[in-house]
């Protein structure tokens, strides 16, 4: 724990001209007496690190020293690729061997390049959850990306969706996070044999050990994802809706649904427009609920032609609608 401490003091001191003790204190999350004894074992090794004392003193690397201790260990290289994430390297543990990768990295850097790190992370950051989301982060995450990073086999508690637990012994291949939500894909036997894909959050139990499992390096994890996303997607768009839209509803129709694609090519295989210049579509939707709530906003933009029953819902909504906004602005 203390060389760790001692050579991250060297890196931070190699990347910049001085750092008070207070600097360090906060980087290192030490004391600054802490930041003291260090300074002094470092000296004592050989690392002339130099105090400077007063207001605009500091601790600083003297001589032009450079330590060759810049290698990346497996784990800070699998970080950095990831250091464009800083909340998803939180959640998987990962955050202090990104912070090594970076500092390795930056010390390795030419001086008129250590500011590029900095630079970029002004410049671009990633927020993944979703609008009015609260992110969580699932209990046994961090297990499971450990089991990830070093090919481990995982036996699990799983509940799935009809609320039933079942046992899952587990080769976690890749972690995905998709909208705020953590799913692991996974090569899983059982009854259910093959690649299949796990909501994290729902796992009761992890169990690693130190079983490993022999990577498949055909494995393609995003082509995995996108395959079984869309196949999702499909399996959920149940129920179908006949639907008549003006040219401005057609625009806006598939920014209101969950599935844009299916609304596009749905659109791409309507007739031709009437003389109002309003098309017939044929809309897959997940249930006549959700196509209640996703087609509601487009306002008189649509019309339902079928089922009838969606249909008289939306008349009744529209009966309703127009009696609140028959009334005088005094609402008497």
């Amino acid at each position: 724990m203390r060389a760790a401490r001692l050579i991250k003091m060297v890196l931070l001191l190699q990347g910049r001209v001085s750092m008070s003790a207070s600097d360090l204190a906060r980087e290192l999350d030490v004391s600054e007496r802490t930041v003291t004894r260090d300074a002094q074992a470092l000296a004592e090794a050989g690392v002339p690190v130099y105090a400077e004392r007063g207001r605009a003193g500091g601790y600083r690397l003297i001589g032009g020293y450079r330590t060759r201790l810049t290698g990346l260990d497996r784990d800070e290289a699998a970080a950095l690729f990831l250091s464009g994430v800083p909340g998803a390297l939180r959640e998987m543990g990962l955050e202090d061997a990104a912070s090594a990768a970076r500092l390795k990295v930056s010390a390795a850097l030419l001086p008129s390049l250590r500011d590029a790190p900095a630079s970029a992370g002004r410049r671009f950051h990633l927020d993944a959850p979703g609008w009015w989301q609260e992110p969580e982060t699932p209990e046994h995450l961090p297990a499971v990306a450990r089991a990830v990073w070093a090919d481990l086999v995982v036996r699990v508690v799983y509940r799935r969706r009809d609320g039933e637990s079942v046992a899952r012994r587990l080769e976690p291949y890749g972690l995905v996070l998709k909208a705020g939500v953590w799913y692991v894909c996974a090569r899983a036997d059982g009854e259910h044999p093959g690649f299949r894909v796990y909501r994290i959050d729902r796992f009761g139990e992890v169990a690693d050990g130190e079983e490993g499992f022999v990577r498949d390096e055909s494995f393609d994890l995003p082509g995995f994802w996108a395959e079984r996303a869309a196949g999702f997607a499909r399996a959920m768009l149940r129920e179908t809706v006949l639907v008549r839209v003006s040219a401005a509803g057609a625009a806006r129709l598939p920014y209101v649904t969950d599935d844009r694609e299916s609304v596009l090519a749905a659109l791409e295989a309507a007739g031709e427009a009437d003389e109002r210049g309003r098309v017939t579509v044929a809309l897959a939707v997940e249930s006549y609920d959700v196509a209640f709530g996703q087609l509601m906003p487009l306002g008189q933009e649509v019309e339902v032609l079928e089922p009838a029953g969606l249909r008289e819902r939306f008349a009744d909504a529209a009966r309703a609608m127009g009696v609140l906004y028959g009334r005088d602005h005094q609402g008497e």
